[in-house]
């Protein structure tokens, strides 16, 4: 339906009016604190590139289409220097174009309710995911060498000497060891991770739990493998030297919690240390899909992995689960059905 009068907006007023809106219902609970980032931060990027003068309505299809293009190419801004050798392209990933894409049709329907659109232009887009692919890599998860080299890398910066030219404040060992080690090994959202506070963890049984606050107010609690947990107490007894206004897990050299977009910068921090013949770039929602396709791969019970990833449905495994190199033949050779059948070895030698 056309609304009666359009209000011929610029883009850049929509998103700032849009953006209060967002903001609004983040404060009142009726929205996720990190939905709502994420919406304000695709809100603005959009109007960078659609052209903040330009007028909403005046919008069509074709341009919507040029900025989802764009958006595509645009390098990923949560990369600081150059690309990694495993990583070339440091461009936006396939999960990245599709959720920009999910925040821009939010924002063309709250622009055609308020009348600020006579049409969505979103209908009349003809760019799809599938078509800007190429860009997303075949496969998130690391291998397990690949795996492996970064949490030996994270293992070792732990146990690096700290270097007394730098402040207390600046020595960032521990920390970037043990972000890498909690999201390799537990596979948390970055939301998860940057929003933990020290309460959070705590010991029952002599073993080390993660409370988790996750989606939807939902809560799980994970216990940490040995060799995580000496980090984080390791990191805990440095953290307690620095007094800190607040009881973030996770301090910038500020002293502030850190956020969401310092965490890709510090994995690839500790991925510059790893063997480059087992080095691949990674996100943190890399990671996560890492921690699931091992778990799996190493015949995890399958809801413990849900239970561990923190979701509600068995099926959404499925979306982070990638095949590993030669597991399918590994797995023939131990048919379950087969083991100790094979006749060579059976074969009782002739006299």
């Amino acid at each position: 339906m056309r609304p009666a009068d359009v209000h011929r907006v610029t883009v850049n007023e929509a998103a700032d009016r849009y953006i209060d809106i967002v903001r609004a219902k983040a404060n009142t609970g009726a929205l996720a604190p990190g939905t709502a980032e994420v919406y304000t931060r695709d809100v603005h990027t959009f109007a960078a590139l659609a052209g903040g003068d330009r007028v909403l309505d005046d919008l069509t299809g074709e341009d919507i289409d040029d900025v989802l293009l764009r958006f595509a190419v645009k390098p990923d801004g949560r990369r600081s220097g150059p690309p990694s050798p495993g990583d070339p392209v440091a461009r936006q990933s396939g999960a990245s174009q599709s959720r920009f894409r999910r925040s821009v049709s939010a924002f063309f329907r709250h622009a055609t309710a308020a009348g600020w659109v006579q049409l969505d232009p979103m209908r009349a887009t003809t760019v799809f995911p599938r078509q800007r692919g190429g860009l997303r890599p075949e496969r998130r998860a690391l291998t397990r060498e690949q795996a492996e080299g970064l949490l030996g890398s994270a293992q070792s910066l732990a146990v690096t000497a700290p270097d007394h030219r730098k402040r207390a404040d600046q020595r960032t060992e521990l920390r970037d060891a043990l972000i890498v080690l909690l999201l390799a090994t537990v596979g948390p959202r970055v939301s998860e991770l940057t929003r933990a506070d020290v309460e959070h963890f705590y010991v029952n049984a002599g073993v080390r739990y993660w409370r988790i606050f996750g989606k939807g107010g939902a809560t799980r609690d994970v216990p940490l493998p040995r060799e995580v947990a000496r980090v984080l107490d390791a990191y805990l007894d440095e953290r307690r030297a620095r007094p800190a206004a607040t009881g973030a897990l996770l301090l910038s050299w500020r002293g502030r919690r850190l956020a969401r977009g310092d965490v890709q910068a510090v994995i690839d921090r500790v991925l510059a240390r790893v063997d480059p013949r087992h080095r691949r770039g990674v996100t943190p929602h890399g990671l996560r899909h890492t921690t699931a396709t091992h778990l799996l791969a190493a015949a995890t019970d399958m809801d413990a992995v849900r239970r561990v990833l923190g979701h509600s449905d068995l099926s959404t495994l499925g979306r982070y689960r990638d095949d590993l190199p030669g597991e399918l033949e590994a797995a023939m050779r131990a048919h379950p059905l087969l083991s100790g059948s094979d006749p060579e070895e059976q074969a009782t030698p002739q006299g």
